[in-house]
């Protein structure tokens, strides 16, 4: 068992739903995942992990989305000042369409096509409607979180002792 995920099993409740709201904003969800501890390996603890963001209520989605930012592409992924501002200008426009921060979870992306990744997904969802980038959204988030707890599970000094 990975040291993180043992000191996750072993924390305080409140300890273990603080480490949770940092890989996903929701408190319902992170209430829910701490009290199904302990997890035997990371594997289960990503399967309910998966459940408790599959069952998240709209205010509860909207209050993880809340606390996400968008997350900053690496320095060498662009290609110059007028990239870095178009970026910038898409990520505005999602935000001000959208009410959140653009989520993209690029997990299994080759670092020389983030951008590309980035701009195109941008472009794509600016297209849909509200409850169409809700699911897709929803659908990232999830993906994001499951990226966290492998973090959290694997790094000892992310669980908080109280």
């Amino acid at each position: 068992m990975p040291d993180g995920l043992r000191l996750l099993n072993q924390a305080p409740s409140v300890a273990a739903e603080l480490a949770l709201r940092d890989c996903c904003g929701s408190h319902r969800w992170a209430r829910r995942v701490a009290a199904h501890r302990p997890y035997p390996t990371l594997t289960v603890l990503l399967a309910a992990a998966d459940e408790a963001a599959y069952d998240l209520a709209p205010g509860d989605l909207a209050e993880a989305l809340a606390a996400e930012t968008a997350e900053p592409l690496p320095a060498a992924a662009f290609g110059g000042p007028s990239v870095h501002t178009a970026l910038r200008a898409a990520h505005a426009h999602y935000e001000a369409k959208f009410g959140h921060a653009f989520l993209l979870a690029l997990d299994v992306t080759d670092p020389a096509e983030v951008l590309d990744q980035t701009m195109a997904a941008l472009r794509e969802r600016l297209g849909h409607d509200a409850d169409e980038e809700a699911v897709v959204t929803a659908d990232h988030l999830r993906r994001l979180c499951r990226a966290r707890l492998t973090a959290l599970a694997t790094d000892p000094r992310a669980v908080p002792a109280a």
